[in-house]
C-alpha cells in the first residue's frame, strides 16, 4: 500500500459525529471505510443495513462497512484512524495495539495527550513499527442527530499535522493528501501537534463562563455567547498556549488564525468572529448538558497537558491550570487523575529532552525485537 493508491481502506475507531463525517468525506472522495464502535451500539444501524445520510457542509448517502471487533478493523484496512473524544484513546488503543501490523500507517484525528506514544510504546513491546500521523483538530465539526444521520457544521480547510517518526513526515503527509485533498500544514513534531489543539482552552472559555445553561440544558447560541469577556478569557489562555511553543521553538497557529481557517471568517476580536458567525447562522449550539466533553475530554486530556508543558518548558500556564482546578471543583472530580495516558506513558518521569526525543523519533525497539 502506497499514501499515492487511488482508493484506499480506511478503518475508523470511532463512530461519533466526527467519525460518521469523516467517513462521509472519505466515501465521497472515492475510499472505502470501516467503522468500528467499541461498544457496537454507535454502528448497529449502519451494521443492519442502513445508509449513512450526511447533511449540511457535506451531503450525500454513504454506505460504510462495519466491523465486528478492533480486530476485523485492523485485518481488512490500510490505514487505520482513531476518531473519538480523547477519553475512549486509551481502551481502544490497547484494542488495536496487538493487532496493527508493521509500517501499517495510523492516524489520530485529533490526538489527544501524547496518545501517539502510548500507542508507540505498546507497539514497540512487539518489535513492530508504524508512523502514526497526528492531526491537532478534526476534519469537521458535526453533530450526529440519529445513529446514522451526521450534520456536518464546517469542513476545515487547514488542519496541523506531523508524524512519528519525523523520519516519516514526508510520507505522513502524502498519505493524509491523498485521503483528504491539500488541507494539512505540516509542523515540527508531535510536541508541536500537542500545543496546537485549541479546543481546550476555547471549550474552557465557553463552558466555564455558561455553566449555568449546560446545567439547566438549554438550547443556547454558541457563537452568541462568546462575549467581549468571555472572548477576552479565550484570548489570554491562547497566548499562554502560544508562550509555551515559542519557548519551546515551536510554530502553531493562534486562535484568530484558527477562527479564520476553520470557520472563514475575517480576523478579529474573538467576539466579533463568533458574532459574525452567530450571524451567518453557523455559530453552533453550546452543550445542552453539563456531562460534556468540552469539560469530560478537554480538561483531563488538553488543559492538564499545556499546563504539565508550561511547567516542563518554565512558562507555567497559569490560567490552564486554573481551569483544571476550578472544573475540579463545579464538578467533584479530579480531573488530572482521570487522564490515563499520561499516567501510562510516565510524563512525570521524563525530562524536557527525553520528551523532545520521543516525539521526534518514537521509543527505542527492545534489543531482542527486530519488527514483525
Amino acid at each position: 500500500m502506497t499514501a499515492t493508491s487511488d482508493s484506499l481502506t480506511v478503518g475508523i475507531a470511532g463512530a461519533g459525529a466526527v467519525a460518521f463525517a469523516t467517513a462521509a468525506c472519505l466515501e465521497q472522495a472515492g475510499h472505502r471505510v470501516i467503522l468500528w464502535s467499541p461498544s457496537g451500539k454507535s454502528t448497529a444501524r449502519l451494521a443492519a443495513g442502513a445508509p449513512l445520510i450526511a447533511k449540511g457542509a457535506l451531503e450525500g448517502t454513504f454506505h460504510p462497512k462495519v466491523a465486528a471487533s478492533a480486530q476485523d478493523l485492523v485485518a481488512a484496512a490500510d490505514v487505520v484512524m482513531l476518531a473519538l473524544p480523547g477519553y475512549g484513546h486509551k481502551a481502544v488503543l490497547d484494542a488495536l495495539a496487538p493487532h496493527l501490523r508493521q509500517d501499517q500507517p495510523v492516524i489520530i484525528s485529533s490526538h489527544a495527550s501524547f496518545g501517539a506514544l502510548y500507542l508507540l510504546q505498546r507497539l514497540a513491546s512487539r518489535g513492530v513499527r508504524l508512523p502514526v500521523t497526528v492531526w491537532g483538530t478534526t476534519l469537521a465539526t458535526a453533530r450526529q442527530p440519529d445513529l446514522a444521520t451526521v450534520s456536518v457544521n464546517t469542513i476545515r480547510s487547514k488542519i496541523d499535522a506531523a508524524t512519528v517518526p519525523v523520519a516519516q513526515s514526508a510520507d505522513g503527509l502524502a498519505l493524509c493528501q491523498a485521503l483528504f485533498g491539500d488541507r494539512f500544514v505540516a509542523r515540527d513534531d508531535l510536541l508541536a501537534i500537542a500545543l496546537s489543539n485549541l479546543n481546550p482552552q476555547n471549550h474552557m472559555g465557553i463552558a466555564l463562563c455558561n455553566m449555568t445553561r449546560m446545567e439547566h440544558g438549554e438550547t443556547w447560541s454558541q457563537g452568541g455567547n462568546v462575549t467581549p469577556n468571555v472572548g477576552r478569557l479565550m484570548e489570554a489562555l491562547d497566548a499562554e498556549r502560544v508562550a509555551i511553543a515559542t519557548a519551546l521553538g515551536l510554530k502553531v497557529r493562534t486562535i484568530f488564525e484558527h477562527y479564520h481557517l476553520s470557520y472563514h471568517v475575517p480576523i478579529a476580536s474573538i467576539a466579533d468572529m463568533n458574532a459574525e458567525l452567530h450571524a451567518k447562522g453557523i455559530g453552533g449550539q453550546g452543550p445542552a448538558t453539563a456531562d460534556s466533553r468540552y469539560v469530560t475530554e478537554d480538561v483531563p486530556y488538553g488543559l492538564a497537558v499545556t499546563a504539565a508543558l508550561g511547567q516542563m518548558a518554565g512558562h507555567p500556564a497559569v490560567l490552564h491550570q486554573a481551569g483544571v482546578d476550578l472544573f475540579s471543583a463545579l464538578y467533584g472530580r479530579d480531573f488530572l487523575a482521570e487522564n490515563t495516558l499520561l499516567t501510562a506513558i510516565g510524563l512525570d518521569r521524563m525530562t524536557l529532552d527525553q520528551l523532545r526525543q520521543a516525539c521526534h523519533d518514537g521509543p527505542a525497539l527492545p534489543d531482542n525485537k527486530t519488527g514483525s
